[in-house]
């Protein structure tokens, strides 16, 4: 049993051996998230960039072509919001099995 504040765990021996294993995977799943959000953000164009593209005009005026850009970007804003989340539960997770194996 581990003592956790007030509560007491109960973990069998298996899930405790396993403990190492599962933040080795927890690790490289943080960092992999990690490079993934940062690629993300920098290959994401800046706000001083809308409009840029109207010097060139041109006869194509489907509703596609007029919003790709935008499509794209809401695509990945929305991509880089559930790496985050993705992120901030590895994490959790991750610092939750060092505070069991520890028995703090």
């Amino acid at each position: 049993m581990y003592r956790f504040g007030n509560f007491l765990w109960a973990v069998a021996p298996w899930v405790s051996d396993s403990f190492p294993t599962v933040r080795l995977v927890l690790a490289i799943l943080i960092v992999l998230l990690s490079l993934a959000i940062t690629v993300l953000v920098l290959v994401q164009p800046g706000a001083e960039q809308q409009g840029m593209n109207a010097v060139t005009g041109g006869q194509s005026d489907t509703y596609y072509s007029k919003n790709k850009s935008e499509m794209r970007e809401s695509m990945m804003k929305r991509l880089t919001i559930i790496l985050g989340v993705a992120l901030f539960v590895v994490v959790v997770l991750f610092f939750v099995t060092v505070v069991i194996y520890s028995g703090l």
